[in-house]
């Protein structure tokens, strides 16, 4: 489905980290409906018109599982930089092949499992550009770790963009590139970052996400475990 009117963007003053009143520059929050039109103006920013969120995916999300989307904004402009989408799904239903469609039900989330769910999967998530710097991928993916141990989940799964692909698709197979990256003989924007954040690799998936050019439609997918507690 085509996107309606691409929403007004705020101003491209870049966003410093010295703009914040107190504490850290950005806080992480819960996603409420008010911010749906300013989370849908991001999207557009980074994924562009075809890949960005539609008002009726983000309002099923707040219907299906308000609790598991991520806002991050700005302290003294008040504006989101970024946001994180999650569903809970039984990992049952889908094997490491699944694509992004299947797994989110077209954006929609419908297949978020709030009885079976074992795994808590990142469906998307985005940071604003112009507040690089800021290590808001760092606060969004720590949120997430906090949730799935609210949730008493031990693992989160995601399909990661291997946005390098492109530059290298004549020369390897996304598999080649996937383990390059993984072996550090590669640097890859996301999977690399991934990795650091302590998700481990558990395979490739083809044409997980068609519309992303970038990693040729394909995705390497990840799972971070939380770490045993210690006996007490």
């Amino acid at each position: 489905m085509t996107p309606g009117p691409r929403p007004h963007l705020p101003s491209s003053h870049p966003l410093r980290e010295e703009d914040a009143e107190t504490g850290p520059p950005v806080r992480i929050r819960l996603v409420h409906p008010e911010d749906i039109p300013a989370v849908i103006a991001l999207s557009h920013r980074v994924y562009g018109a075809e890949g960005a969120w539609l008002t009726r995916e983000l309002t099923s999300h707040q219907r299906i599982f308000p609790e598991g989307q991520l806002l991050a904004v700005h302290r003294s402009s008040r504006r989101p930089v970024g946001f994180a989408v999650t569903l809970l799904i039984d990992s049952r239903r889908f094997d490491i092949q699944a694509n992004w469609n299947q797994i989110t039900a077209g954006g929609s989330l419908r297949t978020h499992d709030p009885e079976g769910g074992d795994i808590l999967y990142g469906a998307g998530i985005a940071v604003d550009s112009r507040a690089r710097g800021m290590g808001i991928g760092k606060r969004l993916y720590a949120a997430r770790e906090a949730m799935a141990e609210r949730l008493g989940v031990t693992r989160i799964r995601a399909g990661a963009r291997i946005s390098g692909y492109r530059a290298v698709h004549r020369e390897l197979d996304p598999f080649q590139y996937v383990q390059e990256v993984v072996e550090g003989k590669r640097r890859d924007p996301t999977l690399s970052f991934q990795l650091h954040m302590g998700f481990r690799v558990l395979g490739v998936a083809l044409n997980y996400l068609p519309l992303d050019r970038e990693s040729r439609g394909h995705a390497a997918v990840v799972e971070w475990r939380s770490p045993p507690r210690p006996d007490r």
